[in-house]
């Protein structure tokens, strides 16, 4: 297998991250020790536990990361929705993000099925 960097599912989720800084930047300052720290950590979360568990010794391992990726992917989702529905972001600004989340969502369950399928 080819290394981590070279996952398609690991580059759409560093753009996703890369998406989620410049709508963070946009929330209010109030706001930097709540919702923007969240959404900065879940965006993180995920391409880093994509590598990390391609880094591991196992498919069984690796399959266990992706889950937390998910997991994150979820919560990211969630705290986007919830910037948009306090009026900090509005629905323009936010459908490019959630494109990118339902994206890596996809691609993410696939690889995971792979792994059990072998």
């Amino acid at each position: 297998m080819a290394g981590y960097r070279d996952l398609q599912v690991w580059q759409a989720a560093i753009r996703l991250a890369e998406e989620v800084y410049r709508l963070s930047a946009r929330l209010p300052k109030q706001e930097i020790y709540g919702l923007t720290s969240q959404l900065q950590r879940s965006a993180i979360s995920i391409p880093s536990n994509i590598a990390e568990g391609h880094g591991r010794n196992s498919n069984e391992e690796f399959d266990h990361f992706l889950g937390i990726a998910l997991g994150s992917l979820a919560e990211l989702e969630t705290q986007v929705i919830l910037a948009q529905r306090l009026n900090y972001l509005g629905e323009k600004e936010i459908t490019p993000a959630l494109q990118i989340a339902d994206e890596i969502g996809k691609m993410l369950k696939g690889l995971q099925q792979s792994l059990r399928t072998d």
